[in-house]
This record gives C-alpha cells, structure tokens and sequence, in this order.
C-alpha cells in the first residue's frame, strides 16, 4: 500500500465505522455511541486498536440517518417522548427537575429513553415522593458517580430515568465523555419546544 493509501485509510475508516454505529443506534436501539462504535468496528473485522470516530462524528452520521430514513417517524417519537417528559418534570417539579440526552437533543429515536436530571437534598425524599404519588419505579445503575441514584419510571410504554445529585450538583456543568456540555432543559423549555410543535404536554 501506498504512503497515500494509509494517509487516507484512517479517515475513510472513521467514517465507515461512524456511519455504521449510527445505523445500530437508529435501528436497534444502541444508546451507548462507545458500544456502537465497538461494534461496528467488530462488524467490519477490525481491531480494538482501531482508528475510531469521535462521538460527534457519530452524532453527525446520526442525525443524517434518522433524516434519511425516520424522518417522520423519528420526530413523532420525540415529540411522543417531549411530551411524557413534561408531564413527569411537571410531577417532580420540587426536586428541580432539568431533561437531558436524546430526548432534548433531538436524536431520540424508536428505542430512546426519556433522562431527566433531579437535584435535591436526598434521593429518599424522591424515593418517598414517588411512593406517596404510587408512582412505581425500580433502581437502576447510575452511569456517573456523581448521581446518588437512578429511579426508573414505566409511563405510557416509555422508560424514563429519574437521575438524582446532590442539590448543589445544579450548579455544575455536566460533561458528555467527549468532553463536550451536556445540555438541559427546564420545563419552561420543553413545554417551549412542544408549543412550537403545536402539542400539549396534557
């Protein structure tokens, strides 16, 4: 192979692996961009050492693919999901509750779960709540160690994860693993974007 054939094989195959990652988060429901990419590089026949995409690349591919192929689809489910995340911030509105992830970035697709961001003094006062609404949940594992607990919610066929931290945890900008803010949202917001959608969140 050719010096100018190696220059170019890392990007060609970053894009490769990119948009294949994209299609298993679209079509079979991959939250993670890390396990899409691993995956994807597995389904190509390459190594663990492989030249991978960032997450934004991925993100990138994601989106165009969802345009492509879901478009309707895709955005009838996020609205679906917009609108079951407002009635549930609106529930839990005394821990502060802000949405977070695919729902409000607009990647959420057939399979995605709604995420919202709790910040109270003690994730039993949530606990406690819930039980008090007879609101089910089950425990799930928190993805950061900065959540004192996950409290996850069954509505309308749709999983939603309540994340709860430390109330002066509302103060710190999050973080994606790329390094990038992780953006959320106030229920000001949501209902925000589900009137531009001419839906209500009732």
């Amino acid at each position: 192979m050719s010096s100018r054939q190696e220059r170019q094989r890392p990007p060609q195959q970053r894009s490769h692996i990119a948009k294949i990652a994209a299609r298993l988060m679209a079509e079979d429901g991959i939250a993670s961009a890390a396990l899409a990419k691993r995956k994807a590089a597995r389904s190509l026949g390459l190594p663990d050492s492989a030249a991978m995409p960032d997450d934004v690349e991925v993100e990138a591919e994601l989106r165009t693919y969802q345009h492509l192929f879901q478009e309707d689809e895709q955005e009838a489910r996020r609205m679906q999901l917009l609108g079951i995340a407002a009635r549930l911030m609106s529930t839990v509105q005394r821990f502060n509750p802000y949405l977070s992830g695919s729902v409000l970035d607009g990647t959420a697709g057939r399979y995605a779960e709604i995420d919202i961001q709790l910040f109270t003094d003690s994730a039993k006062d949530v606990e406690i709540f819930l039980l008090n609404e007879r609101i089910s949940y089950r425990h799930s594992a928190p993805r950061t160690d900065r959540a004192e607990a996950v409290l996850t919610l069954f509505i309308d066929g749709v999983v939603a994860n309540l994340v709860v931290y430390p109330r002066d945890d509302e103060r710190v900008s999050f973080k994606t693993r790329d390094g990038r803010i992780r953006e959320r949202a106030r229920l000001a917001k949501v209902l925000k974007l589900l009137a531009g959608n001419g839906i209500s969140a009732a």
